[in-house]
């Protein structure tokens, strides 16, 4: 994706170039709509993925390798709500991502909530509340989670 985030992008429209990035599993282009200093949280347990990302190149790099090493395909977000805030930087979007998993054919449908902070046409922080566990459901992976979480002494 062209550097064409700027200023006059609003909150709406960097949700929109979010979510098309998340369709087209575009690590490159999800990262570019960050902040050099953006920070992407994981509040809930996504196995595989770690807490957080500081910065655009670790959001960039963390994104190659999760997109890079899943079979998930995305193939449509459904909006549920999407909620812009008093505060004239924030929007939450309540939305379902559904999908195939290429190795097994599997359908999946993955409920998620985002807080996004979009400050000068960029991204300076996500807070991203989705389904991990529903994820690693629909790949298989639930029992090798479940029997992992009793190593978290």
């Amino acid at each position: 994706m062209p550097d064409t985030t700027s200023a006059h992008l609003g909150r709406r429209e960097v949700l929109a170039r979010f979510q098309q990035a998340m369709l087209d599993k575009s690590a490159d282009d999800l990262a570019d709509l960050y902040a050099v200093d953006a920070v992407h949280e994981f509040p809930f347990l996504a196995p595989g993925m770690p807490a957080r990302y500081e910065g655009r190149e670790e959001i960039r790099a963390g994104y190659r390798a999760a997109w890079g090493a899943s079979p998930v395909q995305p193939q449509e977000i459904r909006e549920v709500g999407v909620h812009e805030s008093t505060d004239p930087e924030v929007i939450t979007v309540e939305q379902v991502v559904t999908g195939t998993v290429a190795t097994t054919g599997k359908s999946f449908r993955i409920p998620g909530l985002l807080m996004i902070r979009v400050r000068s046409g960029r991204i300076v922080h996500v807070r991203d509340y989705m389904d991990g566990l529903g994820v690693a459901h629909a790949m298989d992976r639930l029992d090798a989670v479940v029997a992992g979480l009793g190593d978290r002494g």
